[in-house]
């Protein structure tokens, strides 16, 4: 009888699996789907800019990746960009002391859109840090 307690206290009334439970093969999954990440996203010698972390940090980021690759792509978009170009500066003049180049800049606008809004134009940067020859 004491059993039968204990199997009624962790018995799942819900309808859905239990925590950690599998979907059996062929069921459909549950919950919206996950976006996909786009493709430069995925890429390791990316290095994408914000503002949240101090811009020394996303500087060692750089010089990090570029002992692992001969180049970095340094990205941003908006109120970021001016952070890039410092860990662009930084990186070729100041911790690299010659060691590393600007290869190319590049310049885009964005367009950004968010369910319920009008879409935004944002502007983008991309600068691609190599190792000097």
């Amino acid at each position: 009888m004491a059993g039968s307690v204990a199997a009624d206290k962790n018995e799942n009334t819900s309808g859905e699996p239990a925590r950690g439970a599998t979907q059996p093969p062929g069921a459909a999954p549950r919950g919206p789907p996950k976006p996909q990440p786009r493709a430069t996203e995925s890429q390791p010698n990316y290095l994408y800019v914000g503002t949240k972390r101090p811009m020394m940090e996303y500087a060692m980021m750089a010089l990090t990746r570029l002992t692992q690759f001969d180049e970095v792509v340094v990205k941003a978009r908006g109120t970021a960009i001016s952070v890039a170009v410092d860990v662009a500066e930084v990186v070729t003049k100041r911790l690299g002391a010659g060691h590393f180049m600007v290869k190319s800049v590049k310049i885009d606008t964005e367009i950004i859109v968010v369910e319920g809004e009008n879409p935004r134009n944002v502007s983008a940067i991309e600068i691609v840090v190599a190792k000097a020859p």
